[in-house]
């Protein structure tokens, strides 16, 4: 069977395809709203509390703050400083002070000290009474995430209580704002890597309506997802309820920012990525007729009724040939352009712009997110048909050729650049071996790199396949078993590739664990050999003090002292009173309050580290009645 263009005076015949059957809308749209609510579950599981304990989203963290936590003052301070180890952005509830009632009193507008971005400052009510304190900050970090925390002061003497603090007044916003940016990451890889099969890889793919429809609803997603983000951010950064998403002030503030900036280019690449796709696309083909070569109406139908007359027809000259050139040129050019500028979009306000090796971390990040388009949405893409055949007598593969081998090579390439890339990533956000196990985010990286494997083992059996069918120059004996077993293949590879987009999606929401992990401190001192011990405590004289704290991070820490004899027993003493010091002799040292949890062994359960650094645990033992000697501990708070 031929089919043969009908034009005017014209006929050309080219060999027979056959098309990819169109399933009910309803079907396609199922599938595509089914990868859609599972990427967003996965992401909605990775966000919640009993799944993945963790601080708010802690991308950048507070180095120091003036007044410490703890510090008790005997006047009231004019001020409230925060350091980060980054520059971050301030809102208009970035700083909040708590009476010792709970009651929030009126502070002055967050503002950068001194002009430096990484330091945040805030007047104080000159009329504070005695009591506790409580700072509540809030602030975003440069990746774009919001960074919250709170410590306590006093003026006087220290409160009974202190106000309790909630860092999220509505948790279901950064819910939704997760949720937003993993649909525009479905979208991106929709948009992209469909839009690339449909137009460059499957010449047939053009006039399949199932193929652009999956690129028009990546398109969809994307612009959906990131108003969604755009919208929510203002809430999410300012701790307010999800009701506020269409407050003018605050989507003003969020368009202020860098990330306001980015999902503002975004949406507009996408229109202008949408346009590109149009014109690549172009009209759906002239009308076809397909008959029998013999017909006897097909050729009456194509040929001629009257011949051309030489003498009165002249060769027509077209003026399409330079803008089909121009055509073939520039639109790949600007195509090119717009999808570097729409990756650049995410990695220019995410983890890549925090951290060692910037100037690195961007093009990777870029390279990765790329790569990791390309190979979901044409895979998608490419499922959407092959698990969709019309019927017995059409496997559906056939009109797939030759997209099925131009796509196996870019998966390949894909692969490739996402495991070089990945590889360095991970080092650069892990740092140690350690933090793998030990945080979220290493955790919920080896998950990954898992996911990752079982797609790795579905493609290769896909590429044998394709490999085998083009070595053969034809297609396998039994086509039928053959595409069961291809699209058995690649349905696996789109369920386990939307889980890998989902574990991505928890990741950007994940404190890196470079910053989070903090190895617990173990060490070990000697007892002082001048220690006045005599009676039960002589047995101190040649032991040893051995602490343990946890997490040795800044916050709430747990340390365990033990005392421990030159014969190995754990020795009790009258008591033991404790404080931490920095190496800044312009902090304060801070009480610590040690009890006794057996003979021997005593607890510290709540010694607050203000921020990172160089720290000394102070340990004053009373050894007899009289005697009293002195410990320090040097640890370092991560």
């Amino acid at each position: 069977m031929r089919r043969r263009h009908v034009t005017r005076g014209t006929t050309a015949a080219v060999p027979a395809a056959v098309p990819c059957a169109m399933p009910p809308r309803a079907r396609l749209v199922a599938r595509l709203v089914a990868i859609v609510f599972l990427a967003a579950g996965g992401l909605v599981v990775g966000l919640l509390p009993g799944v993945a304990a963790r601080p708010a989203y802690a991308h950048a963290y507070l180095l120091e703050s003036s007044p410490v936590d703890g510090q008790v003052l005997s006047s009231p301070p004019a001020e409230v400083r925060l350091r980060f180890d980054e520059a971050v952005s301030l809102g208009r509830r970035s700083i909040q002070l708590l009476d010792p009632t709970g009651k929030e009193l009126a502070v002055g507008a967050a503002e950068y000290a001194d002009g430096k971005a990484d330091t945040a400052r805030a007047s104080l009510p000159r009329d504070l009474a005695e009591g506790t304190y409580v700072v509540s900050w809030r602030v975003t970090s440069v990746d774009s995430h919001v960074v919250s925390g709170a410590f306590s002061f006093s003026v006087g003497h220290p409160s009974a209580t202190a106000a309790p603090v909630e860092q999220d007044a509505d948790p279901v916003v950064p819910v939704v704002a997760a949720v937003g940016r993993a649909v525009a990451y479905l979208g991106v890889a929709l948009a992209l890597g469909g839009g690339v099969f449909v137009a460059g890889l499957w010449p047939g793919g053009r006039d399949d309506r199932r193929g652009r429809r999956v690129v028009w609803s990546g398109f969809a997603a994307l612009a959906a997802g990131t108003a969604v983000v755009l919208l929510a951010q203002g809430p999410y950064a300012d701790g307010r309820p999800l009701t506020a998403v269409f407050d003018p002030g605050l989507l003003g503030a969020t368009l202020s920012t860098r990330l306001g900036h980015a999902l503002l280019a975004r949406l507009v690449l996408a229109v202008v990525l949408g346009v590109v796709f149009l014109i690549a696309v172009g009209r759906p083909s002239p009308v076809t007729v397909s008959a029998p070569a013999d017909s006897e109406t097909a050729r009456a139908e194509t040929t001629p009724a009257v011949p051309p007359d030489p003498e009165t027809t002249r060769p027509v000259t077209t003026r399409a040939e330079p803008a089909g050139v121009a055509r073939r040129t520039a639109l790949p050019a600007v195509a090119v352009v717009a999808v570097v500028a729409m990756t650049l979009t995410w990695t220019l306000a995410d983890h890549a712009q925090s951290g060692a090796q910037i100037w690195l971390a961007v093009p990777a990040t870029t390279l990765h997110l790329l790569a990791m388009a390309l190979w979901l949405g044409g895979l998608v893409t490419l499922a959407v048909c092959v698990l969709a055949p019309a019927g017995r007598r059409d496997p559906a593969l056939l009109s797939l050729e030759p997209a099925l081998p131009r796509f196996s090579r870019l998966a390949l390439l894909c692969f490739t650049v996402i495991a070089v890339t990945g590889l360095y990533l991970s080092w650069r956000q892990v740092g140690t071996w350690g933090a793998l196990g030990a945080t979220g985010f290493g955790r919920l990286l080896l998950g990954k790199l898992a996911v990752v494997l079982g797609v790795l083992a579905l493609a290769s059996g896909a590429r044998r396949f394709v490999q085998r069918r083009d070595r053969a120059g034809r297609a396998p004996r039994d086509l039928g078993a053959a595409v069961r077993r291809l699209r058995r293949s690649v349905a696996g590879e789109v369920v386990l590739g939307v889980v890998v987009v989902s574990i991505t999606a928890v990741l950007v929401d994940t404190a890196p664990a470079r910053t989070s992990y903090a190895p617990p401190v173990d060490t070990t001192v000697p007892f002082p050999a001048a220690v006045n011990a005599s009676g039960p405590y002589g047995g101190l004289r040649g032991g040893s003090i051995q602490v343990k704290i946890e997490p040795a991070r800044p916050g709430g820490n747990t340390a365990d002292i033990y005392l421990t004899g030159r014969d190995g027993r754990l020795v009790p003493v009258p008591e033991i009173s404790g404080a931490l010091e920095s190496r800044d002799r312009a902090v304060p040292a801070l009480p610590v309050k040690v009890t006794a949890a057996e003979p021997g062994h005593y607890v510290a359960g709540s010694m607050s580290v203000p921020y990172p650094g160089e720290w000394s645990l102070r340990l004053d033992i009373r050894v007899s009645d009289f005697d009293e000697t002195r410990v320090r501990v040097p640890f370092t708070a991560h």
